[in-house]
């Protein structure tokens, strides 16, 4: 429907419409709403929301329609078609449109439905959802002039339903209400199912809620498909969801799998890595806002190798000042490494404070798209879906294909053999465990994008790091890969169920179940690697 902005001329078509609006009893006045409404001109919303304010008054001379723009002697007042023009008025020359609340019902239907035709996108998207909960048979006319001229395709979607809304239950006979549940049939929305679920409820005394027999079997055969959609949608949800648990899950555990799976070392401290990872980036967020505001959506790029350099930093003094004296002693090595994270954690909390932190997320993490059916990817996790399978990727790489890979592999296999071929030991050790720290540092960015800092933040995903290593196969990242994506897709189909603890601890339950049947996890490791 095209929008009136014409200009105030003497006959401008919505005058005597305005001009109702201050004559005559309320009920006429109520009635003068509504048609003023039904002209979808924008220009009504001022008027109306004037008239709510107590700011719309009558001529005497003329009867004319004026809204009151200031006090004083004379009053001022503006045409409600030309608000530029200014009018100066005695008081006596004019009395105050009354207002009671029959007519203030009328004018909030009435502004509910003339913001269906806003330039705004978001009022119009309002308008649409509040027609669907009022469901008054006066948004019928309007609701399908707005459904033609609507282009936005979600707006679309919420004017449509509206519509169906109030056909639903104000339709004049059986056809015309079954055809509005049958233009739902494509839908994958939960408020069509809150709409035609209670059409075939019963009442306290046992009686269909719907009386219409064809009415409740249309809706039943809707209801059905649209369920049925939004099961699988639903599905799709839960399995984002779960990659992305997933992608965290990998990014915490991947470091761990190279101290912990080929080295030997249970590091304790593995959790603290990643909190250093998440507090650089922190810091790193306070500088750019400090210093360079303007450049904040490259904060977290420049967080990832700070990140990586200054928990690997951490991580060679702890091989070197710890680790290198307690191989072979996995227990000490568990015990030394757990004091080393109380450490950690109270020097954070010396120097950042024990309260969260809130880091930013930089504008092209912001925000998110839906697809259907509510269900909405955000941006921040599929960035980190994809930066998981980057670190995944670029890891394997360097095992693979560098020099230091070529050592680590050597050195785990054989250390002996490794030293007679003139492989310094030591300095492998420090790299690959520098490597394996520098790794959940950079995992901390990532979680810092998606959960707040503190220094217990690493705590959280310890106990889950070793549960992937251990299901996928200690020391093959491959093992690790999978065993992340598939933990955290089983966590989130079951916490729906059993509850977020709950289901922890059944995955728990079924990691030591599989580890009985199976000690080496999934992909099992051979030849001399399995031997150490």
């Amino acid at each position: 429907m095209a929008v009136v902005t014409a200009g105030a001329a003497a006959d401008d078509p919505l005058r005597p419409k305005v001009d109702a609006l201050v004559t005559g009893s309320y009920s006429t006045k109520a009635q003068a709403v509504l048609a003023l409404a039904a002209t979808g001109d924008e220009r009504a919303v001022a008027i109306l929301n004037a008239y709510m304010a107590r700011k719309l008054y009558r001529r005497v001379t003329d009867g004319r329609a004026l809204v009151l723009k200031g006090d004083g002697d004379p009053m001022v007042f503006a045409d409600p078609l030309d608000p530029k023009a200014e009018i100066k008025l005695k008081a006596d020359a004019v009395t105050s449109v009354r207002i009671n609340n029959r007519v203030r019902g009328a004018i909030g239907d009435a502004l509910a439905t003339l913001n269906l035709f806003s330039k705004n996108p978001d009022i119009r998207r309002a308008a649409a959802d509040e027609a669907f909960k009022v469901r008054s048979p006066r948004f019928g006319p309007l609701l399908r002039k707005a459904l033609e001229a609507e282009k936005v395709s979600d707006i679309r979607n919420r004017i449509k339903l509206a519509l169906a809304a109030v056909l639903i239950a104000n339709g004049s006979n059986t056809k015309e209400r079954v055809e509005a549940i049958e233009t739902l049939a494509d839908e994958s929305s939960p408020e069509v199912v809150a709409l035609l679920r209670p059409l075939m409820a019963k009442t306290a005394k046992g009686e269909w809620a719907e009386k219409d027999a064809q009415v409740r079997a249309a809706a039943m055969r809707v209801l059905d498909e649209v369920e049925e959609r939004l099961v699988l949608l639903s599905f799709l949800g839960d399995l984002y969801r779960g990659i992305s648990l997933g992608s965290v899950l990998l990014l915490a555990a991947i470091g761990l799998a190279i101290t912990f799976g080929v080295m030997g070392v249970i590091n304790m401290a593995h959790g603290e890595m990643v909190m250093i990872g998440a507090y650089t980036t922190f810091t790193v967020q306070e500088v750019f806002r400090a210093s360079f505001p303007e450049y904040f959506d490259w904060s977290v790029i420049v967080a990832i190798p700070l990140a990586f350099m200054v928990a690997g930093a951490v991580g060679i003094a702890i091989e070197r000042g710890i680790i290198q004296f307690l191989y072979g002693r996995p227990l000490e090595t568990l015990l030394a490494t757990w004091g080393v994270s109380l450490v950690l954690q109270q020097a954070v909390r010396s120097i950042f404070g024990a309260q969260n932190r809130e880091v930013g997320n930089p504008s092209w993490m912001s925000g998110g798209f839906e697809i259907v059916g509510g269900v909405t990817l955000t941006y921040n996790r599929l960035w980190i879906i994809l930066f998981a399978l980057m670190v995944f990727a670029i890891l394997q790489l360097v095992i693979r294909r560098s020099t230091l890979g070529l050592k680590m592999r050597a050195v785990t296999q054989n250390r002996q053999m490794a030293s007679a071929m003139g492989i310094r030991n030591g300095w492998v050790n420090a790299m690959t465990f520098g490597l394996g720290t520098g790794i959940a540092g950079i995992g901390g960015v990532a979680l810092s994008q998606i959960t707040n800092v503190s220094p217990n933040l690493g705590q959280g995903y310890i106990v889950d790091s070793f549960m992937v290593v251990v299901f996928g196969g200690v020391g093959n990242l491959w093992g690790t890969l999978v065993g992340a994506l598939s933990l955290g897709v089983v966590n989130k189909f079951l916490e729906p169920y059993a509850g977020a603890v709950l289901g922890k601890i059944l995955v728990l339950v079924f990691i030591i179940l599989f580890i009985q049947r199976r000690p080496r996890g999934l992909f099992a490791l051979k030849g001399r690697a399995a031997e150490l």
